[in-house]
């Protein structure tokens, strides 16, 4: 069956079972373990998955896709090994759909356009992945990762709840439709939440948002903060946001 990619919805099939077995690889996954999958498109990664999983759950948005992949995998689907999630992934709420906090893993190839959305929905969540393995833009990738030793608000915002580590460069070649730029492997290892109450991860990303306002001003100017507290922090004073470690800015947020 010939499906075609909707452009709305930001669809680019992956084709490269090289990278579906890297993706798999990377998210080491067990006979016990409960994957969650976001746009399974034409099951490519959804049928490696099904071999290494003890359930995968994939939330699909386009109603064609929906027919498509219920037909593909009906007897799975019957057994209860994959559950098909017709819906919009950022309406989804991993805690009413029975997952618990640590117990799944998100492994996908995901629209460029919902990246950051995506990431914010399942960190900050009170029902945290244990792991994420995502396929995504590479200069977003690289962003996050912080391969130039620069920070910015998307890679602290990642760092916060867990340690990004950028896996592998994955060229346009191996999406249908071509898209424009490169993609790359990202995983975020290690997850969980330095906030008790949503107050404090409330006034960490107020505090953040603030610092990396004008990146060109130094810190202190952005803050308006006293020199004191840089020192106890152990923040150079002519430091600016994107020099700043995770533990600079709990230091911070727990002392302003």
């Amino acid at each position: 069956m010939r499906m075609r990619a909707k452009k709305s919805l930001g669809q680019h099939f992956l084709k490269s079972k090289h990278v579906v077995s890297l993706i798999v690889s990377t998210a080491n996954i067990s006979a016990t373990d409960t994957i969650l999958e976001v746009g399974p498109g034409k099951g490519v990664l959804t049928e490696a998955l099904l071999e290494k999983a003890a359930r995968v759950i994939a939330i699909e948005k386009d109603d064609r896709l929906i027919s498509f992949l219920e037909e593909k995998f009906a007897a799975e689907i019957k057994t209860g090994k994959l559950v098909l999630v017709h819906e919009d992934v950022l309406s989804f709420d991993p805690g009413e759909a029975g997952l618990g906090n640590g117990k799944y893993k998100v492994v996908a190839n995901i629209p460029y356009y919902i990246t950051g959305q995506l990431f914010r929905l399942f960190l900050e969540s009170s029902v945290q992945p244990s792991l994420m393995v995502l396929l995504i833009q590479k200069e977003v990738a690289m962003r996050i990762a912080a391969k130039d030793k620069k920070e910015s608000l998307l890679s602290i915002s990642v760092k916060i709840y867990g340690v990004p580590r950028y896996v592998k460069s994955v060229p346009a070649r191996y999406f249908s439709p071509v898209p424009r730029v490169d993609s790359a492997i990202l995983s975020v290892e290690h997850i969980a939440s330095p906030f008790r109450r949503d107050t404090e991860c409330e006034k960490f990303f107020a505090l953040a948002r603030k610092g990396f306002a004008h990146k060109r001003k130094l810190l202190r100017g952005n803050l308006g903060c006293e020199t004191k507290i840089f020192e106890t922090c152990n923040i150079q004073e002519k430091a600016r946001a994107e020099n700043l470690t995770v533990g600079n800015w709990l230091c911070l947020n727990k002392h302003l």
